[in-house]
């Protein structure tokens, strides 16, 4: 049978436990929120990455649109050069740089078009890829909201646990107070119970001492004993 000095002990292991835990769900939170708003960066820069793309290619349009606006005007004043001219060889040399500007005005335009058809198929995939990403980033805004939430409840369940950590410590003197804290800075649960002689925290047997102690006999005081595992320096107590 447990002394009551034990049975308090458990009371507030088990309350100081949930608060233990509590608090390290709350400090988990803000790693959360963190990675889920980096999940939120990475989507909007894949957006603007795929945006880009799409921008400079249209930007490659307007130069050959310049470039092309360019040679057709050459192509106009070598025309007009060639009306007015009146020897043969001129006249055949403006036809020269007449076929050489045309034939380059049929390259760049063939590039305008191959470059129209990247344009469009741009435009898909980067509509398709917004689509995505913003429904992405819609699930990922809703996670935040989630953990936002999360975050204060926790904190209110925390301040509760708190308060009953410190109702299941009034009753226990300062000495067995001290020796908790001592345990729980170093090791949770701070008290277990013996299963074979061996400790159930560390799993390694105690000396007759200690499982003799740990049976609730009374020492020279005729107080009942708080039994400690030779190894871990855990309470221990006898579980029949």
């Amino acid at each position: 049978m447990l002394s009551p000095i034990l049975e308090k002990v458990l009371i507030l292991q088990d309350r100081d436990a949930r608060r233990r835990s509590l608090e390290s769900q709350l400090r988990a939170v803000p790693e959360d929120l963190a990675l889920v708003e980096g999940k939120i960066a990475a989507e909007k820069a894949a957006i603007e990455t795929a945006r880009t793309e799409l921008r400079q290619l249209e930007s490659q349009r307007k130069l050959l649109e310049t470039e092309i606006g360019a040679e057709e005007d050459r192509l106009g004043r070598y025309k007009t050069q060639q009306l007015a001219v009146r020897k043969n060889d001129e006249y055949q040399a403006l036809g020269h740089e007449i076929d050489t500007v045309q034939a380059h005005i049929g390259v760049l335009e063939g590039q305008e078009l191959e470059l129209m058809y990247a344009i469009d198929a741009a435009k898909e995939r980067f509509a398709a890829a917004e689509a995505e990403l913003r429904q992405n980033i819609n699930g990922h805004e809703a996670r935040i909201a989630t953990l936002r939430e999360r975050q204060v409840s926790l904190a209110a369940e925390l301040q509760a646990a708190e308060a009953e950590v410190a109702v299941a410590r009034q009753p226990l003197d300062e000495p067995v107070l001290r020796l908790y804290d001592r345990i729980a800075s170093r090791h949770m649960p701070v008290c277990v119970p013996l299963h074979g002689g061996k400790c159930s925290g560390c799993h390694l047997k105690v000396s007759s001492e200690v499982e003799s102690a740990s049976r609730g006999k009374p020492n020279q005081a005729n107080q009942p004993e708080l039994a400690t595992c030779d190894q871990c320096g855990r309470l221990v107590y006898w579980e029949s």
